[in-house]
């Protein structure tokens, strides 16, 4: 090739690149150059991985992400996806921001959101990088090109492909650890009918370490490389749609979406890289908010706050009862008030979790509230939760003396 054709040479458009060597040096400098930190080919296969992940469904560690079930066949295998597949171009963006970690914030009065959601929606902009990509490669090689890229959301196992393509290796807390940059990462994949010159995996690097494993609050990780998304404090501040489980609450502390903690202790994180992607700085008010705050947002202040960024998939009814939990494991009693406020929500998943709230942070003094609550609450939901509380009450010396038996005439 010459030195005008050279894969240094700016002038993309006017090139078809036939050089396998050459083509893939190529995209790995221009995906540099739009931004992304890391970037690497993975060759088109069923890895042991994507087998796991049958028995990880049938195992029910899913939960109820149903969406994790459909298309099988094409998360086990590409090729199912896109027939001509011959590469997996998998790039990571850093979203690590030079702000405390979740671990060391100890204000009991505020509440935290996981680190990846505090800017713009990060499938947005990593699905902007890639499309500059694919228009890249599109240039540069043949017409007949048939590709495919996504970010978190396709039936692709992203993880699996990053591991592959060399990007990162497989943490025991089951995110893709980078040694440069740690765990902090975005990841993309172009799905192609190229021929690429393919990466070969990095070793894993967690050695005999198990502080993720004995970090998490909930025994979410149940073994090395193994979590039980059910009890995973991510799983239930944003995937799970109905009331937190009684027994998990406690251990809920103040995440009220998402949960940063296997990552804050990972040693590989302790000099993670600060990003140079300015849709990731956190906007006003994300950064370890005020409880109290948001206890009091209308539908009307959640849309606006939250527009564009991760958080608005929880929708209000989510992120408030998030924080109701947060509020209830506080200890603080000057939340009283605003849980008070949400006995009187119009959204029975909110007055649920106000009821569990109030009792945590009042103690016996609820009882009065919660029994005249009864009285005139009719959601089963939120019903169930206050008799819970009632019977609980009405066992014990102090409750055979205050209560009324006629309060429990409901059959609950």
């Amino acid at each position: 090739m010459s030195s005008n054709n050279s894969p240094s040479n700016r002038h993309y458009d006017k090139i078809i690149f036939v050089d396998t060597l050459n083509l893939t040096k190529s995209i790995k400098e221009k995906a540099l150059e739009i931004g992304f930190d890391l970037v690497g080919i993975s060759p088109v296969d069923s890895f042991p991985e994507n087998q796991f992940y049958k028995e990880w469904l049938a195992r029910g560690f899913a939960g109820e992400m149903k969406y994790m079930e459909r298309e099988p066949e094409k998360r086990e295998n590409i090729k199912n996806v896109l027939p001509e597949a011959k590469s997996v171009i998998c790039c990571g963006l850093n979203y690590n921001t030079d702000y405390p970690y979740s671990i060391n914030e100890t204000d009991k009065t505020k509440g935290w959101i996981s680190r990846y959601a505090w800017g713009d929606d990060y499938h947005e902009i990593v699905k902007g990088k890639l499309s500059l990509l694919l228009g890249f490669i599109k240039k540069i090689t043949p017409e007949d090109l048939k590709s495919r890229f996504y970010v978190d959301t396709g039936p692709v196992l992203d993880r699996v492909y990053g591991k592959y393509s060399g990007i990162g290796w497989f943490g025991k807390n089951t995110c893709l650890i980078n040694q440069q940059i740690g765990s902090w990462i975005f990841i993309g994949e172009i799905i192609t009918s190229l021929e690429l010159d393919y990466d070969s995996p990095v070793p894993d690097r967690c050695g005999t370490c198990t502080r993720c494993i004995d970090a998490c609050p909930t025994g979410a990780l149940l073994h090395p490389y193994v979590l039980d998304s059910r009890l995973c404090i991510s799983y239930l501040t944003i995937e799970l749609r109905e009331k937190i489980p009684l027994e998990l609450r406690d251990k809920v502390g103040n995440n009220i979406y998402g949960c940063d903690i296997c990552q804050d202790v990972c040693p590989w994180n302790r000099r993670a890289k600060v990003t140079h992607e300015s849709s990731f700085q956190p906007r006003g008010g994300l950064y370890n908010p005020d409880l109290s705050s948001i206890a009091q947002l209308t539908e009307e202040d959640f849309r606006m706050i939250f527009k564009g960024t991760p958080v608005k998939r929880v929708k209000r009814r989510g992120f408030i009862r998030n924080a109701l939990v947060a509020m209830g494991n506080s200890g603080e009693r000057d939340f009283i008030p605003h849980i008070k406020k949400c006995l009187e929500d119009k959204d029975p998943l909110v007055r649920a979790h106000a009821v569990w709230a109030l009792r945590k942070l009042e103690g016996e003094d609820s009882y009065e509230t919660l029994s005249n609550l009864l009285d005139v609450e009719s959601d089963p939901m939120v019903r169930e939760e206050i008799v819970s509380i009632l019977n609980e009450y009405k066992n014990s010396e102090a409750g055979i003396q205050k209560l009324e038996v006629s309060k429990y005439s409901s059959g609950f």
